[in-house]
């Protein structure tokens, strides 16, 4: 692991975060370090720093240990976050960046009303996606009216080779060991589209939580642009 004290920046979240004594006046407002564009900043600053050289004859390579179990098996690695009132998952290797909204700029004569524009993260244009607009959900204003004052939306950035879009979500919960033995098939109650995108649902703190399918949301993507 990098140590952070000598990459030039402040790690205030281990000592007035949440992983300290919690008296950052910021705590108010973005609740957890991760949702603090201070920590986002360090965390892109980490990410820019060169790779030192190793030699790696001197070391021995041993791949560390990714994977969790149960008495079933390996559990799986998802970063789990809201939409709405859905709780939904991916797969956490997708993920590139999490980062904070800003405009996005909408596409002439878009074909998918799921493609909400191109938007600039680093640098990058990058195709912004509804998932909203996909699976085709429906947004219960009464809902959205008393979860809007818990809201912190972010972008999530998601890879696949040399494919990547961006979504944004209302909430990102974190990262979540789920075990595949306590998957089920989605619910018959599920539209089409939204069946056709989805994995499966697992049990997650007394929800149901829908795990999607990575290959089907970039696939439908691709055709969406064509």
């Amino acid at each position: 692991m990098t140590d952070v004290r000598g990459v030039g920046f402040d790690d205030c979240w281990n000592r007035i975060g949440v992983r300290g004594d919690s008296s950052c006046e910021r705590l108010v407002e973005y609740v957890r370090c991760l949702n603090c564009p201070v920590f986002e900043a360090a965390a892109a600053k980490l990410l820019e720093q060169p790779i030192p050289r190793v030699d790696l004859s001197r070391h021995e390579l041993r791949a560390p240990v990714q994977q969790r179990h149960d008495a079933h098996g390996a559990n799986e690695s998802f970063l789990v976050f809201r939409i709405g009132g859905e709780w939904l998952a991916l797969p956490t290797p997708i993920f590139k960046r999490i980062v904070q909204t800003r405009p996005i700029h909408t596409l002439p004569h878009r074909q998918h009303r799921a493609v909400l524009g191109v938007v600039n993260v680093q640098g990058e244009l990058l195709v912004c996606l509804s998932l909203a607009h996909l699976l085709g959900f429906e947004t219960d204003s009464a809902v959205r009216d008393e979860r809007v004052r818990h809201d912190l939306p972010r972008l999530l950035v998601v890879s696949r080779a040399e494919e990547h879009a961006v979504f944004p979500v209302d909430q990102v919960d974190g990262v979540h060991w789920l075990a595949p033995s306590t998957f089920c098939a989605p619910p018959a109650t599920l539209s089409q589209t939204a069946a056709a995108h989805t994995r499966a649902v697992a049990p997650w703190r007394g929800m149901s939580v829908g795990l999607l399918d990575a290959d089907a949301l970039f696939d439908t993507l691709n055709r969406s642009l064509g």
